[in-house]
């Protein structure tokens, strides 16, 4: 199976742009679910997306569509997740997590095995 890291986490003020990296290695890249994952501290962990390496399905939580674009580069078998028009409520640690998968992709964090360290994402007013 794959391991994950990710990164690319900063502080930005309020209406900036960020691009987060999921790495992946160890395994055949297009047979997984990737989602992305935030959480803020006495919160339950969040979707924020997810896309399907197969085909490149892609969905996205309401308050982050036509903000937040989730990519492939399989060149380099990572994920990207952009982030445009950042507000201070998407201030949240970050996680991209991997499922094996035939394109049955979940929303839910326990449907997920496998998961990256995670990484700060900062907004400021």
């Amino acid at each position: 199976q794959v391991t994950l890291v990710d990164s690319g986490g900063d502080s930005v003020q309020a209406g900036g742009s960020l691009r987060l990296a999921c790495a992946m290695s160890g395994d055949s890249y297009e047979m997984y679910c990737v989602a992305w994952f935030r959480q803020v501290p006495g919160s339950e962990r969040e979707v924020v997306g997810l896309i399907y390496l197969g085909d490149n399905y892609t969905t996205y939580r309401a308050s982050v569509k036509g903000r937040f674009t989730i990519s492939p580069d399989s060149a380099n078998n990572t994920v990207y997740m952009h982030m445009d028009r950042l507000t201070p409520q998407d201030t949240a640690m970050y996680y991209c997590a991997a499922k094996r998968s035939n394109g049955d992709c979940r929303l839910r964090p326990d449907e997920y095995d496998i998961w990256g360290q995670g990484t700060q994402v900062i907004v400021s007013s």
